[in-house]
């Protein structure tokens, strides 16, 4: 064997063609002309000028932590609970008027629509002025 008869393993690797047909040629991948075609280019994004504009507009507020209570009228009590009953958040989840949230029970605020003729005993809910005026006024205790 001489050494004008020895092969490659790997044959040598075509350099590219650089021109119309190439795979890099003319632009070299960057597009056309201006801010992108140049070397270092960064685009500030479109998305954060609206987040920095928005606490600016009129009305923007965040969304409170706070839970807000379910309202129930003082004419969906008369109809579930009979007389002498105690009315608190579990009461009404056993009841089925109410659902826990997240396997807590709710907070539960009480109004005045309707009427009531039982004597009611409430606890653990608020209670607007106006139901608690009908409610004490029915014989109901308020705490």
């Amino acid at each position: 064997m001489k050494i004008h008869n020895v092969k490659r393993v790997t044959k040598n690797r075509k350099t590219q063609i650089i021109g119309r047909g190439g795979k890099r040629g003319k632009t070299s991948g960057r597009g056309g002309k201006g801010q992108t075609a140049r070397s270092g280019h960064k685009i500030r994004p479109e998305w954060r000028d609206t987040i920095k504009r928005m606490p600016k507009l009129r009305g923007y507020s965040f969304k409170t932590i706070q839970e807000k209570p379910v309202v129930l009228n003082v004419g969906q009590l008369e109809v579930v609970f009979s007389n002498g009953d105690s009315v608190t958040p579990t009461t009404l989840v056993n009841k089925g008027i109410l659902e826990t949230r997240l396997g807590r029970k709710p907070k539960v605020k009480i109004l005045g629509l309707g009427d009531i003729s039982k004597k009611l005993n409430i606890s653990n809910c608020k209670v607007s002025v106006e139901a608690k005026t009908k409610i004490e006024k029915a014989g109901g205790t308020v705490k």
